[in-house]
């Protein structure tokens, strides 16, 4: 009988160590994850030996899910020939045991891109049961795995309908910022000057930035991040102050300029808008039509002491008149 060397010994048990591992990060993932947990899970997959252990559980959850939809016997998908090591064996009838209660409403892996035009607004029904509507000039990336639900907003707004489920919590990512929820409806506008968030109903756990506390809110209000002053403000809003762009009219109530022309430039991406510093917090009350984005534009000097002045370059600058 052949007999193990110690180096091939000690390579076993270094393998057996980081299936248990695996193991133990796969369940993890599959409850609510905290940001730290998120964060040391990324350091520990760093490693490529880490990454192929956990990818190994993935891909059993997928088959698994995958037996369940069919539900009749069906040959598995061929693979390389691999050694079977004792560690991986306990560590998976484990995550069998795991996944059990759940193995009848497997988890469908999903991921899409989102690309708006420059007007109108797109539904996206997830397969979740999520709802998406998505406003103009915005782009979005959908990223859902066995263990979570990530939508990356790279530019512009969207309200989403979350469809509730506690084990797979869904986050907005906007760069740096997060918003994690379970099942609310809510609307995340990422401009080139702010980043607000507002609820309709249930709550949302807001991060703006990182290392920054998360900001709990709740059904009817708002919260706006200054990139550039790194503050955040609260306000309490009318239930159809909640993503009104859907009805093709924004409503707005003493509303600082500066903050109403960030929103705006989002329906004129081809003309950048400027706001003087000494008119930017003067304050403004109207509506605005998002097919047509010029006509408050033109009505501004009548509503306020300023007046629009556009360069050479085609950049649009909102100064005083005074």
């Amino acid at each position: 009988m052949n007999r193990l060397s110690d180096i091939d010994a000690l390579d076993i048990e270094a393998s057996d160590s980081i299936d248990a591992q695996a193991a133990s990060w796969f369940a993890r993932n599959r409850n609510d994850a905290t940001r730290a947990d998120r964060k040391a899970f990324a350091a520990w997959q760093a490693e490529p030996a880490h990454a192929r252990a956990y990818a190994e559980f993935e891909q059993l959850w997928a088959d698994l899910a995958q037996l369940q939809q069919l539900n009749k016997p069906v040959p598995l998908p061929q693979r390389r020939p691999a050694i079977w090591r004792p560690a991986l064996a306990v560590a998976a009838a484990l995550l069998c045991a795991v996944l059990a209660t759940h193995i009848g409403a497997p988890r469908e892996l999903y991921h899409t891109q989102v690309a708006a035009h420059a007007k109108g607004m797109r539904t996206l029904n997830l397969p979740d049961g999520s709802t998406v509507y998505v406003n103009a000039n915005t782009r979005l990336r959908v990223d859902f795995t066995a263990h979570q639900r990530i939508i990356h907003l790279d530019k512009g707004q969207l309200y989403i309908e979350v469809a509730a489920d506690k084990e797979r919590p869904l986050y907005v990512q906007a760069g740096e910022a997060n918003v994690r929820v379970v099942g609310t409806g809510f609307d995340v506008r990422r401009s080139q000057q702010q980043l607000v968030v507002s609820v309709a109903h249930g709550q949302v756990a807001f991060e703006p930035a990182p290392k920054t506390p998360a900001t709990l809110l709740g059904a009817q209000q708002r919260a706006t991040y200054s990139y550039a002053k790194g503050t955040l403000q609260q306000q309490t809003l009318t239930a159809e102050e909640v993503a009104d762009w859907r009805s093709g009219h924004l409503s707005f109530r003493n509303r600082e300029l500066a903050s109403l022309i960030d929103e705006l430039s989002l329906y004129r991406p081809q003309a950048p808008l400027q706001v003087s510093s000494s008119v930017a917090q003067l304050k403004v009350s109207g509506n605005l039509d998002v097919n047509d984005p010029d006509a408050l534009l033109n009505a501004l000097p009548a509503l306020l002491p300023v007046k629009t002045v556009t360069s050479a370059d085609g950049v649009v600058r909102i100064e005083s008149s005074k």
